[in-house]
């Protein structure tokens, strides 16, 4: 009998049994990784300081650029939030290029398939994929995931906290998953909370903590939910209501994945799940693998994440696969988004903009 879920083995989910776990053994774990923690902790208050104070400087541009950024390892929702920001930039005919690492390949393809006819170019040094996305002629950049990137100047940062993997105590590493202390959002310009499954109180949590670090700083909440379903070999297009009562397979390759398995048990279907780690490579013998424990069920669903790794690989007689776009929605703070990105384009120390024709 087929198991109802199936993880791959992955250090970073062994991390966050220890990061998030109320046993005594996580207890004890964490109390171990303290010394660790403490000197991290010194390190990148250290590295804050030198740009805080102007003996490490960071490279200024002649055109806008917003970051978008968080405070912990992954699973935020940067890669929406940033694709969004970008479409609103081109409805106020601003023509935008997407910086971002790049890495694991995934998140450039998501990017290049969110927003079409948007560049988007992948550079480790974000301060040199500025550079070669104003030669390309664009009016304003978005960096993805480049908080903690200070040597490429920016002229807002938005920086996202996921109310789903709230706590309440942040740690920094190695005890905890945060890069920065929680007080780092006071460099913010924007702080955006975004869920899938959090409810309305653990949001009010997360944004009554920001307000005591960063009380200065303004706040939008956002909510990532299921839009609908996409097969990967035709494009067809289903209603979520397609999956209410469905025997599913739900294969994910994202930080957080039990927020995506517990969206789509909330659609009424019955979720096999199946997780591996975050920017997983997939192998042909994988994509077969997994058609094949996937072979009874009603539909094989993924995230786009994921989609653009496994459709290539996806077996032709196994079937459709499928994956869920996601829908963002602003829950509230709607003003500071249009404040942020009114005065982003504000011509103040700037060149004039190249507008879309």
């Amino acid at each position: 009998m087929r198991p109802s879920g199936w993880r791959v083995a992955d250090p970073r989910r062994a991390l966050e049994e220890i990061w998030t776990a109320r046993s005594r053994r996580a207890r004890l774990l964490r109390a171990l990784l303290t010394p660790a923690e403490l000197v991290y902790r010194g390190a990148v208050t250290a590295r804050g300081k030198l740009y805080d104070w102007g003996i490490v400087s960071a490279e200024d541009f002649s055109i806008p650029v917003l970051s978008v950024g968080n405070l912990t390892v992954g699973g935020t929702g940067k890669t929406p939030v940033a694709a969004w920001l970008a479409r609103l930039l081109i409805e106020k005919r601003v023509t935008p290029a997407i910086v971002l690492r790049g890495y694991g390949g995934d998140e450039t393809i998501v990017h290049q398939r969110l927003n079409q006819g948007i560049r988007v170019i992948a550079a480790p040094d974000r301060a040199r994929g500025i550079r070669e996305a104003i030669a390309s002629g664009v009016g304003a950049v978005v960096l993805d995931d480049a908080f903690q990137h200070r040597r490429a100047s920016r002229d807002a940062d938005v920086v996202l906290i996921n109310a789903d993997a709230w706590t309440g105590t942040p740690r920094l590493l190695p005890a905890g998953p945060w890069r920065e202390p929680l007080r780092s959002a006071r460099r913010a310009t924007l702080i955006i909370v975004t869920r899938k499954i959090a409810d309305r109180a653990t949001v009010e949590d997360v944004r009554r903590a920001l307000a005591n670090v960063a009380p200065q700083v303004p706040q939008t909440t956002v909510h990532l939910a299921p839009a609908s379903l996409t097969s990967t070999s035709t494009g067809q297009t289903l209603p979520l209501h397609a999956l209410q009562g469905a025997d599913l397979t739900a294969i994910a390759a994202i930080a957080h994945p039990d927020a995506f398995f517990k969206q789509l048990t909330e659609l009424g279907a019955i979720v096999r799940p199946i997780s591996f780690p975050d920017h997983h490579a997939f192998t042909t013998h994988e994509a077969r693998s997994l058609a094949h424990r996937a072979s009874d069920s009603d539909f094989v669903v993924c995230t786009l994440k994921d989609a653009v790794k496994l459709e290539s690989l996806w077996p032709a007689e196994a079937g459709s696969l499928w994956y869920v776009s996601q829908r963002l929605r602003i829950e509230d703070g709607e003003d500071h988004i249009s404040r942020l990105l009114d005065e982003l384009l504000s011509p103040q120390g700037k060149r004039e903009l190249p507008t879309q024709d």
